[in-house]
């Protein structure tokens, strides 16, 4: 066995969360690990079928037995993670934060609140990106994990525990957060971009990994891409969620907010060309393409692709010049496998 690395090929919010948690699932994972910060929201759904969003703990740890850990790149909100602990009743046994994960502390919230970063650049002003700032500086007053008492039940060394599931054959799913155009390294929109460098080699850097242990790269998508509220940065072929549902044939009106503010997100028609340049960087091994309903909302009530939805499929795939493997076609359903010849081959 080894590992998936599961990243976002837009701006974020293409639905990892769900990603992740059917491959830990599929794959049967003995691990599951977190990178990033508490600036992103996943959400999973749990084994009493309740949507829940998650912005420390992996989605896995809403509905598998997977050990759920966050890597020696990750940053960790304390009060936030035993909430998380406690909303999703995972065992503390189950947890494990690294000693070098970098804290966010309530001063660096206050920091990106006072550099007006949400109104300047779109920032969630979780204080993500000021702890990377402080963590760089190495200040006396930067503390990582293995320095909060509160957080000593739950820490020790990830790679350790990594590095000995898979010298066992166990599979390990890396969780990626926000998306390659978001990337500080690799957005063609800097300064409108996150924190971190948001590519597969940067998530296996952070989870404390060897890019020797890759053998699968899922890389998600949506129908139609989106961007949190406000000054966040340009996108292409911008809409309207009025047109979206008009477009979708939805009875009910289609709209999305951020987990992390709660702000009304802007929203796009497909754009291949980020797509591709995600492709480009990262090589995935699979394409899953969520929010297909929203090109034809009958798929989510019926359970069933559609012609148009079929159709929709197949140009994506030919635009980006990459096979899509999966489809999503509503936020509680499981996806459907692409790759079976009698999918795309027969309507509804």
């Amino acid at each position: 066995m080894g590992v998936t690395v599961v990243i976002g090929g837009q701006y974020g919010s293409e639905g990892k969360g769900r990603v992740a948690q059917f491959l830990a699932l599929r794959d049967h994972a003995a691990a599951v690990v977190r990178v990033g910060g508490p600036n992103s929201g996943h959400t999973g759904i749990s084994r009493a079928g309740t949507r829940i969003v998650l912005r420390q703990l992996p989605t896995a740890a809403l509905s598998e037995n997977a050990d759920c850990m966050m890597g020696p790149g990750s940053y960790v909100d304390p009060e936030l993670l035993f909430r998380e602990i406690e909303l999703t009743g995972i065992e503390p046994s189950r947890v494990l934060v690294d000693a070098n994960a970098m804290v966010v502390s309530t001063v660096d919230r206050e920091a990106e609140q006072a550099a007006e970063l949400t109104s300047r650049i779109g920032s969630t002003a979780s204080g993500t990106g000021a702890a990377v700032i402080r963590r760089i500086q190495r200040g006396e007053e930067t503390a990582l994990a293995r320095d909060i008492a509160s957080l000593a039940p739950y820490v020790g060394d990830t790679t350790a525990k990594l590095r000995a599931l898979l010298d066992r054959g166990a599979r390990v799913v890396v969780e990626g957060t926000q998306g390659f155009g978001l990337s500080l390294l690799h957005t063609p929109y800097y300064p409108y971009a996150t924190s971190r460098d948001t590519s597969a080699a940067g998530a296996v850097s952070e989870a404390g990994l060897s890019p020797r242990d890759v053998d699968g790269i899922a890389m998600v998508i949506r129908a139609y891409p989106i961007r949190v509220a406000g000054n966040s940065g340009p996108l292409t072929d911008e809409t309207t969620w009025e047109a979206v549902t008009l477009s979708s044939q939805s009875a009910d009106r289609l709209e999305e907010f951020t987990s992390v503010t709660g702000r009304l997100r802007r929203i796009a028609e497909f754009d291949p060309e980020i797509v591709r340049r995600a492709i480009a960087v990262n090589s995935p091994t699979e394409i899953f393409l969520n929010h297909v309903d929203y090109v034809d909302a009958v798929c989510r009530t019926t359970g069933h692709f559609t012609p148009r939805a079929r159709a929709f499929v197949t140009r994506t795939g030919r635009d980006i010049g990459w096979p899509i493997a999966y489809a999503g076609i509503g936020p509680e359903s499981s996806f459907v496998d692409l790759r079976r010849p009698q999918t795309l081959a027969a309507s509804s």
